[in-house]
C-alpha cells in the first residue's frame, strides 16, 4: 500500500514532529486539530464553541487536501480539557454531523496543545 502525507496550507502548521494526516490504502487518518487560526497559529478567541468550530473547519481542510471530506468520516476522537464544556462542544459538533454521524469517543484530558480547550483527530474514507 502506498502511504502518503497529506498538507493543507489552510490548516495549521504540524507544532511538532507529525504529519497532518496520513493518507493509506482506502482511509485517511488525521492528526488532532485544536482551534487555531492557520494563518496567525493562535488560538480563536470566543471559548470552547469558537475552538470547536476552528478545529472541525481544520479537519475539513486537512480531509479536502487528501481527496476526503466531512461526510466519509467513519470516527473522531474528541478531547476536551474541561468536562463541563461537553455540551457546547457537542453543539457546535452537531451542526456539522446533522446526519449518520460518525462514531465517537470523547475523553477529558489534563491538557492539550496551546492550552486548548478542544482537540479532535479523526478517520475518513479517502
Amino acid at each position: 500500500m502506498n502511504r502518503r502525507v497529506i498538507h493543507s496550507d489552510n490548516a495549521p502548521k504540524a507544532i511538532g514532529p507529525y504529519s497532518q494526516a496520513i493518507h493509506i490504502g482506502d482511509l485517511v487518518y488525521t492528526a488532532g486539530q485544536v482551534g487555531l487560526d492557520p494563518a496567525t497559529m493562535e488560538l480563536v478567541p470566543g471559548g470552547i464553541e469558537a475552538q470547536t468550530r476552528q478545529a472541525l473547519a481544520n479537519l475539513r481542510n486537512v480531509l479536502e487536501a487528501a481527496g476526503s471530506s466531512m461526510d466519509k468520516v467513519v470516527k473522531t476522537t474528541v478531547f476536551l480539557r474541561d468536562m463541563t464544556d461537553f455540551a457546547k462542544m457537542n453543539a457546535v459538533y452537531a451542526e456539522i454531523f446533522r446526519e449518520n454521524p460518525p462514531a465517537r469517543t470523547t475523553v477529558a484530558v489534563a491538557g492539550l496543545p496551546k492550552d486548548a480547550l478542544v482537540e479532535i483527530e479523526c478517520v475518513a474514507l479517502a
